[in-house]
């Protein structure tokens, strides 16, 4: 964890370093006042001296208002670096799931991801804004007050060899457990947020099966676990408190026995037994303040184990260390005997298994077959969005694996089955297809995609802003405006998968023909459940099973294999009907 702060404290280090000096200067003012105080109480009222007691007075001011400007600035700068530690950390953490592959994603979970960004840097910030603060301020309290006592009255600091090591070995043994539990409460933390995320993606699906009564009590059950598991911390925490109190009161009493008996023999001053006391107190409230900074570190030492989890892993999708030299793109990809499991361990089943197939340069190709036969796994191979765990994919004459993934991707322009847009305008979310197109080449890739008249019809044109995920538009918008931001990169490799199941079949007709007409030389690969989609292709693939069970022309295949017969009569009858 030191190893974490050091690292991720760049840029703030010199707040971090100054933040403990006014710390430490606030708690000397602080146990310099007492001394005074006593000074006045000894000194000054027996003999009925005002000057000397104004002169302490004046001094005890001066340093109270020295004290409350170093307690200032040591609260400024530590909150300064401890917000800035979090800043850096939080986008060290975002920087590597940048990294990420799906799968190194479906590892941890994306609601784990959420919960490691936000949640356990949130708990690291505050456990070093208390370090910066508190676990400063409380050792040099402790050590200066401890001093001073000692000097006071060395033998009534002999309380303190009783009470101290009795608060450390409870401190140590509340701590002990409050680290495996801390790791329990965070873990209980990702089930709520994976219940929440799940539940905010999918709400329209919740409302139009009114399964509200369901989700609530799955969101019941985890914020359930939850609270059981602070209540588990909680109780160890509540528990700190009091047995605390009770030292701390023993103590005191304790001084108060034995310090009373030697003022009243003439051994001790009155003053100097208040003085005493206060330093007592301060001293174990120092404890105290050590002990629930300590609790704030064992829960900080869980979210940083969680932080170290994902800043270490390897990703699962990495650049090759000697990249290829790279051909013209072209297009031209090949499976070559090519296998695939979603599993990390590459157990189980395969979901795609001993794949051949060679797809010229400029070909449009069609893939069709049942639910689950892996189509989508197929095309996601080629962008390496996971890998092949036998054969390989080539692309151009060249295994993606010798690709740097940037150029990989670059070369290939993708439609996902998640119409995924962002919060910001039309405009912006189609430039993500090329940051630098012109405006005709915007309004070109939207006039292919049919999706340039609703565009305009847009009170704001390409300038109207889109609600989170494109709420504010219909399906078949969304699809089209993902399409046009594909094409609107103009790639060597096209995949669209499933990606006009929501235009009507006159538009997506017009969208094929803007294929052929400006992405002649384009790739186009396309996954589709109708035969209207894909009776145009130069060829289709039929995937059953994690086999290709059939290949050709719709109307080779019409003629001579049965699944794709089988198809086209359902969707025929389907016509009539």
């Amino acid at each position: 964890m030191l190893n974490m702060i050091r690292q991720h404290l760049k840029g703030y280090g010199r707040q971090a370093a100054t933040g403990p000096v006014f710390m430490a200067l606030e708690v000397v003012c602080e146990m310099i006042m007492p001394l005074l105080m006593a000074a006045i109480v000894d000194n000054a009222i027996p003999r009925g001296d005002t000057t000397y007691i104004f002169l302490m007075g004046a001094a005890m001011t001066a340093l109270a208002l020295l004290s409350m400007f170093c307690g200032i600035m040591g609260a400024k700068l530590g909150i300064g670096a401890s917000q800035g530690f979090g800043a850096n950390l939080r986008l060290a953490l975002f920087e590597k799931i940048q990294t990420f592959s799906f799968a190194d994603i479906d590892k941890f979970s994306s609601a784990s991801l959420i919960t490691r960004t936000t949640n356990d840097v949130n708990n690291m910030t505050m456990m070093l804004t208390m370090g910066l603060r508190i676990m400063v301020r409380a050792p040099v309290m402790l050590l200066v007050a401890l001093v001073i006592a000692v000097a006071l009255n060395s033998t009534l600091a002999l309380v303190l060899v009783v009470i101290i090591p009795l608060m450390v070995v409870i401190i140590a043994g509340i701590m002990k457990v409050g680290i495996r539990l801390f790791g329990q409460v965070q873990k209980r933390v990702d089930a709520v947020n994976e219940v929440l995320q799940e539940n905010l993606v999918a709400i329209r699906v919740v409302k139009a099966f009114v399964r509200q009564d369901f989700e609530k009590k799955k969101f019941q059950r985890s914020n359930d676990e939850l609270t059981d598991a602070f209540l588990k911390v909680g109780v160890r925490i509540v528990s700190l408190m009091p047995i605390m109190t009770v030292c701390m009161n023993a103590a005191t009493a304790a001084v108060l026995f034995f310090g009373g008996r030697m003022v009243m023999g003439g051994r001790f001053d009155l003053g100097s037994l208040q003085a005493f006391i206060g330093y007592i107190a301060q001293i174990l409230m120092s404890v105290m303040m050590v002990s629930m900074s300590l609790l704030q570190l064992s829960r900080a030492q869980a979210s940083a184990r969680r932080i170290q989890e994902v800043l270490d892993a390897q990703p699962d999708i990495q650049d090759p260390a000697a990249p290829a030299a790279l051909p013209a793109a072209r297009g031209e990809v090949e499976f070559r005997d090519v296998s695939f499991k979603y599993s990390a361990s590459h157990t189980g089943d395969d979901v795609l298994s001993h794949i051949d197939l060679h797809i010229p340069a400029g070909q449009f190709t069609a893939i069709i077959g049942g639910t689950g036969v892996g189509k989508s796994s197929l095309v996601n191979l080629i962008p390496r969005f996971y890998d092949a765990t036998g054969g390989a994919v080539l692309l151009d004459g060249v295994d993606v694996r010798d690709y740097p993934t940037r150029e990989l991707r670059e070369r290939i322009g993708m439609v996902l089955q998640n119409n995924v847009l962002f919060s910001a305008t039309i405009r912006e979310n189609l430039l993500w297809g090329k940051a630098d197109a012109t405006e005709e080449e915007l309004v070109q890739a939207a006039k292919d995609a049919q999706a340039y008249s609703f565009i305009m019809s847009l009170p704001q044109g390409f300038d109207t802003p889109l609600d989170q995920g494109g709420v504010n538009l219909s399906g078949g918008q969304k699809q089209r405006l993902c399409i046009a931001r594909a094409m609107l990169k103009k790639p060597a490799v096209l995949i669209l998968d499933d990606s006009t199941s929501a235009v009507d079949s006159a538009t997506e007709a017009a969208i094929r023909e803007s294929f052929y007409k400006n992405l002649k030389d384009t790739t186009v690969i396309i996954i589709a459940q109708r035969i209207s989609s894909v009776r145009y292709a130069d060829e289709i693939i039929i995937l059953e099973d994690d086999h290709i069970a059939g290949r050709g022309t719709h109307e080779e295949l019409l003629a001579g294999n049965a699944i794709y017969q089988e198809i086209y009569q359902s969707q025929q009858e389907g016509v009539g009907e």
